[in-house]
């Protein structure tokens, strides 16, 4: 695992431990997007990341970009970063913090690959038979994919569900290519 990684894992482990605590795991969620949004910004994220700024004023940009924005806890976050020069880990923090927001909440998301676009109904169906398998409220974010001929893939976390024509075909050719002559 990538330091950035582990950082932001080691802060979005404490603020939500910190959000549950307080019944605040929504506004977390949302103080955290818009501290991501900020540092998302690749002119605002050089600017605030870079040595030729003084402290104070990174701070000062800090709290006029955000103040009325976000929670005060959430303020205090953002200048802790910023004192330790970890702002670049901000957008990573909120992913993982959504994530154990999901985890929490047992949501899970899956992405499905098709060769044609899903119908509502379908989507609805493939959701519904993803949280059977899971145990979760599981999101389907759809993909067209027309190399995969037929069928689905789903991808749920490190899951990997492969349905497809192109796979059966694959692994029919490889049954085929083995077979005694």
């Amino acid at each position: 695992m990538a330091r950035r990684e582990v950082s932001s894992r080691r802060y979005a482990e404490a603020v939500f431990q910190l959000a549950r605590e307080e019944n605040t795991l929504d506004r977390w969620s949302e103080d955290l997007a818009q501290i991501a949004a900020l540092m998302g910004d690749p002119d605002i994220a050089r600017v605030l990341t870079g040595a030729r700024v003084p402290r104070a004023q990174k701070t000062a940009m800090i709290e006029a970009a955000l103040n009325g924005r976000v929670a005060r806890q959430a303020m205090n976050l953002v200048l802790l970063l910023e004192q330790g020069d970890k702002l670049h880990i901000a957008p990573a923090l909120y992913q993982t913090y959504q994530e154990m927001l999901d985890e929490h909440r047992g949501i899970a998301h899956a992405t499905v690959t098709t060769a044609v676009p899903l119908t509502d109904d379908e989507r609805s169906a493939i959701a519904a038979h993803l949280s059977s398998m899971t145990g979760k409220s599981v999101d389907v974010t759809p993909v067209v994919d027309e190399s995969i001929i037929a069928g689905v893939v789903a991808r749920i976390g490190d899951q990997l569900i492969d349905g497809s024509t192109r796979t059966k075909l694959m692994a029919l050719k490889r049954r085929l290519e083995g077979a005694p002559r």
